[in-house]
């Protein structure tokens, strides 16, 4: 068993122990990763992929066309990159203000079926940090809902790395809370992807449906060029 393979088999292992009877669905974080890490993982039945540049990944989707993956962009997404990641991934987890929705809703191809889109969150109020102030999420909520090109699935965030677990675990219930609150205004949303190689564990006792994992999957991240 190759490193990769032992990787992938103990972090399965531990999502199985850390979730209980409520199965997560991995995504794993290939970003700055090369296509034949990305086919060896699917070669292990990994199915998910998650990037945060969307050059980078249309490439290599191109490299990996014959296999039947799913792409989600979980970077910060530029309103002149709407129409690649309309026309290139299965989901974009990074939705964060109004402007974005008309230009993914218009440039999504009819042949494609509506884009999955998660609202991004950023529940610590970093100022660094891309995500939508949690009070100006039922706004964006309902004009996703009302575009027919676009599938409103939940939320996403990434909390603020802080050395105290206790501070993580709050960001991660209150945005379990916010979660909770959406589905009751738009009951389709199923996805609450929070959580990631340090603190998926965490995530998951909070109630995280996707976690985006990296480098516990693939080892240290190459320096992007």
């Amino acid at each position: 068993m190759d490193a990769l393979e032992n990787r992938y088999r103990h972090l399965l292992s531990g999502l199985s122990e850390a979730a209980g009877q409520h199965a997560p669905t991995l995504l794993a974080v290939s970003k700055l990763q090369p296509a034949a890490s990305v086919r060896a993982l699917a070669a292990l039945g990994q199915r998910c992929f998650g990037e945060n540049y969307v050059q980078e990944a249309i490439a290599k989707q191109a490299e990996l066309a014959d296999l039947p993956l799913e792409w989600h962009l979980i970077g910060p997404l530029q309103s002149n990159k709407c129409r690649e990641a309309a026309r290139h991934f299965d989901w974009v987890q990074s939705v964060d203000r109004a402007k974005l929705l008309p230009l993914l809703n218009r440039e999504r191809p009819d042949d494609r079926g509506a884009l999955n889109i998660l609202l991004q969150v950023n529940i610590d109020g970093e100022a660094s940090k891309a995500g939508c102030d949690p009070a100006d999420l039922d706004a964006l909520a309902d004009e996703a809902a009302a575009l027919p090109n676009l599938r409103l699935r939940g939320l996403m965030a990434i909390p603020e790395p802080h050395p105290d677990p206790a501070h993580r675990r709050a960001a991660f219930a209150r945005m379990k809370a916010l979660f909770d609150t959406l589905k009751t205004r738009h009951p389709s949303c199923d996805t609450l992807s929070m959580g990631m190689s340090d603190d998926y564990p965490m995530a998951l006792a909070e109630g995280a449906t996707l976690i985006r994992v990296g480098t516990a999957l693939f080892g240290a991240r190459p320096a992007r060029p």
